[in-house]
């Protein structure tokens, strides 16, 4: 069984149809990504997990109950983390604040997310412990952003445009901490990038969409082999 399913979903913005029959799954422990150009219907399809823009057709499916019609926070308890597009951290919070803010355990997890493990993580949060959020950098505040969804001990992660507009020193650091240190843990989650060589090394299956469709889904070794695919949807 699928941790998170979703079955021919439909989603809109007012009377304009964003997504168009999505049918996607994540198991436990797998890492999948989530590919397109921009304004193909990505952050719409993490918005509609988490039920931030309501699906009008088809079902979603999380570790074995139906999500669709349920409220963002219950989803949340759930146990999915979501790191939105934007980071959005909390600017008037300290570092250590906005970690404690959503310290949570619904899903009752022994090897439980502390402020030290996530330190850990990213160690340049420690050193930046009391500084209020809006004062980090753009890299500070996505390893925060991060922190802070770990801290309340998801089962499943969604990462929306993860390293967008980063230093590649700040964005290799990431896609690290993801490849050694989540994915060796076994934690599930769907990653929202633009960099194929990259995303193939860190996730097991990809997802590739078209304006509000799956067009695409395979292994990390035929994502790099479809150089035709990778022109035609990725612009690359």
């Amino acid at each position: 069984m699928a941790l998170l399913e979703l079955k021919n979903v439909e989603s809109c913005y007012g009377p304009s149809q964003v997504l168009f029959g999505v049918d996607l799954h994540i198991d436990a422990g797998e890492v999948v990504t989530l590919m397109g150009r921009n304004g193909m219907g990505k952050t719409t399809t993490t918005r509609t997990m988490m039920g931030l823009t309501p699906a009008t057709k088809g079902n979603l499916y999380f570790n074995g109950q139906n999500i669709t019609k349920v409220a963002p926070y219950k989803i949340s308890q759930a146990g999915i983390g979501y790191v939105p597009e934007g980071r959005q951290t909390f600017p008037n919070l300290t570092v250590y604040e906005n970690l404690i803010a959503t310290a949570s355990n619904h899903t009752g997890t022994t090897d439980i997310w502390t402020v030290d493990r996530v330190v850990e993580l990213f160690p340049r949060l420690g050193e930046r412990f009391k500084q209020y959020a809006r004062t980090l950098s753009g890299g500070e505040q996505q390893m925060l952003a991060i922190g802070r969804a770990l801290m309340t001990n998801p089962l499943f992660m969604i990462l929306d445009e993860a390293t967008e507009g980063l230093a590649p020193i700040i964005r290799d650091e990431i896609w690290h901490v993801l490849e050694h240190n989540l994915k060796e843990s076994g934690q599930a989650i769907l990653v929202i990038d633009k960099h194929p060589e990259a995303m193939a090394r860190i996730a097991d299956r990809h997802y590739v969409m078209e304006k509000g469709k799956i067009v695409w889904t395979g292994t990390s070794q035929e994502l790099l082999d479809n150089t035709d695919m990778q022109h035609k949807y990725l612009g690359v």
